[in-house]
């Protein structure tokens, strides 16, 4: 089994970077781009749609090797090939957000009926609560592609230590699923990175977020309430500490929490004098880290509570670092923002 994780994994490589190209290609011809001005950051137009290729290199290779034997699996990856769908379309014209919700709610339900449900209450509530969770985050790895090589570095570490968690507990379909996933975000990374030549779009963000948070579901299916809470929390860290952290500020300055802006992590840490590729791999190297104490947990070299509280001092240390940088210098602001002002012309 081994091997076929490592053939799925190098297969997701190969076909993410040889789709990237065409896409591209595709993107400039269609004017499916992201154009500069305003406080932009990148100086000439970026095409999307290298969500596309992410996505074909995790949903191929791993539909090869498993075939439709795991419903689980299968449920996870025609859920999240619909959520690619709808990103691609918010893509080319802008959704309303109860719309994404209402898609992402319905196949976030799918997914619950096939069996994944976190263990929190050991009642019905559960599903209720993973369907929750799983659009929040989402979203929340939605909001956290703000800038060139943020969301496909932090991606590709959560995958990797969620690859060989599932490993651990012996999950070798959603290993290989896993491994899938790492290897066609890095085969897309090199096009992101700064100066990016290529976006991920929502079609890319959506079926990150959306994927590694059912994967994780997966992982703390039977667990005890802390562990299922350490489960879910550890994997997640940066796109729930930047979320709350963002929705925190705003509500605290009586800003829209809905509105976008440039007062996430990634930026507060540009404004402190990181470069976009610094920024990139300091999210990269958090994210290792709050991925290793879950990994840390299931091999039962720390309790739930410890791992928690380990990943909790590093929020509230990063956050106050960075609670000083301006919310308004002219840095680059989120791809939703973009989005936002764009949709408003």
């Amino acid at each position: 089994m081994n091997g076929t994780i490592a053939l799925a994994a190098g297969a997701a490589c190969l076909l993410s970077v040889a789709t990237a190209v065409p896409l591209r290609r595709l993107a400039l011809r269609w004017d499916l781009v992201d154009r500069p001005g305003g406080h932009r950051a990148h100086a000439r137009p970026t095409p999307y749609l290298g969500g596309i290729a992410i996505a074909a290199g995790t949903v191929v290779p791993t539909t090869i090797a498993l075939g439709f034997a795991d419903l689980q699996i299968t449920a996870i990856l025609l859920a999240a090939t619909a959520v690619c769908v709808l990103g691609l379309i918010d893509d080319i014209a802008p959704l309303p957000a109860a719309t994404r919700l209402t898609v992402e709610t319905v196949v976030a339900i799918g997914v619950v009926l096939s069996g994944v449900q976190a263990t929190v209450t050991g009642t019905w509530l559960d599903g209720a609560l993973t369907v929750v969770w799983v659009v929040v985050m989402t979203n929340s790895f939605n909001l956290l592609d703000n800038m060139d090589g943020a969301l496909g570095t932090v991606t590709s570490v959560t995958a990797a230590l969620l690859a060989a968690t599932a490993l651990v507990q012996g999950h070798i379909a959603l290993a290989v699923l896993l491994a899938a996933l790492t290897c066609a975000c890095l085969g897309f990374l090199p096009h992101n990175w700064a100066p990016a030549r290529m976006f991920m779009g929502d079609s890319g963000s959506l079926f990150l977020g959306f994927t590694l948070a059912c994967s994780a579901a997966v992982l703390v299916m039977g667990r005890s309430p802390d562990q299922t809470i350490a489960g879910l929390f550890l994997p997640t860290f940066m796109a729930t500490v930047d979320t709350c952290a963002v929705f925190l500020s705003r509500m605290l300055t009586d800003r829209s929490p809905l509105q976008g802006g440039t007062d996430h992590l990634s930026h507060r840490l540009r404004r402190a004098g990181l470069g976009t590729r610094a920024v990139a791999a300091t999210l990269g190297v958090v994210t290792a880290v709050t991925g290793a104490l879950c990994l840390a947990m299931v091999l039962g070299l720390l309790s739930p509570i410890v791992a928690v509280l380990v990943a909790g001092v590093i929020a509230i240390v990063l956050v106050s670092l960075l609670r000083g940088s301006s919310v308004h210098s002219p840095v680059q602001p989120s791809r939703t923002s973009q989005k936002i002002r764009e949709r408003r012309r």
